[in-house]
């Protein structure tokens, strides 16, 4: 018997629905959409639903997520410039999106004392800001992020890298916790390389129902364990 898990990484972006917001764009004209998927190669959804909010979810290999994730950048600053010709204001604001990221995910983004986040910061620019609480009836949080398009985009690729390098935690220096979870569970475990632009690895797990069993417990309790700083930052 085997099972298959899959390391994928996404991006979940809130965004408005209000009349005047670029995901009200979108979903006003269904080509530009269209135009965004063909020219990224990501796969891009949003959400249905009467809230005032939407998420709309970028798959696909980590260059097609930028590529996808820098054109609603660019598109939320071209509608602030627009908003702008017609507002006594002077200076910009700055580009806001909302990440969705896996609460067990958000320790190693904040990092050891917030060791991480705060790196992320200086080299990129941005503003980023973890949530402290979970979204209401989820095991999700919410990620803000605060700066330039290109600021921006320079962010979510760190982001992107953090959640790949989860994969390490898993196999450990010189695989020693891989073979830990091998030798405690007694099950066969397989990781694949990413294939070249993808940024999905596959874990193959091979045993009894109780090898796999144990072993899927393993590898989870490996990357909770790897959470630290769950506050907000």
């Amino acid at each position: 018997m085997s099972i298959y898990i899959y390391i994928y990484i996404y991006m979940h972006v809130f965004l408005s629905t209000e009349s005047n917001s670029p995901l009200f764009f979108l979903l006003q004209k269904g080509e530009t959409v269209k135009k965004m998927r063909e020219e990224s190669g990501a796969r891009i959804n949003i959400s249905e639903g009467n809230c005032p909010e939407r998420i709309v979810t970028i798959t696909g290999p980590t260059d097609a997520i930028f590529k996808a994730f820098a054109m609603i950048a660019y598109k939320f600053e071209e509608d602030i410039i627009n908003s702008m010709s017609n507002s006594p204001a002077t200076s910009k604001p700055p580009v806001t999106l909302r990440l969705v990221v896996p609460a067990s995910q958000c320790g190693s983004l904040i990092g050891k004392g917030g060791s991480k986040i705060k790196e992320m910061r200086e080299s990129t620019g941005a503003q980023v800001q973890v949530a402290g609480d979970m979204l209401p009836n989820s095991t999700e949080r919410a990620v803000t992020i605060s700066g330039t398009p290109e600021a921006i985009i320079q962010c979510v690729k760190q982001i992107c890298v953090v959640m790949l390098e989860l994969i390490g935690c898993i196999i450990g220096r010189q695989g020693t916790k891989i073979n830990e979870i091998r030798q405690m569970s007694g099950a066969q475990i397989k990781i694949a390389n990413a294939m070249e632009g993808s940024s999905e690895r596959q874990i193959t797990i091979t045993g009894t129902p109780a090898n796999i069993s144990l072993a899927q417990y393993l590898i989870n309790a490996r990357l909770t364990s790897e959470v630290t700083g769950m506050g907000t930052l």
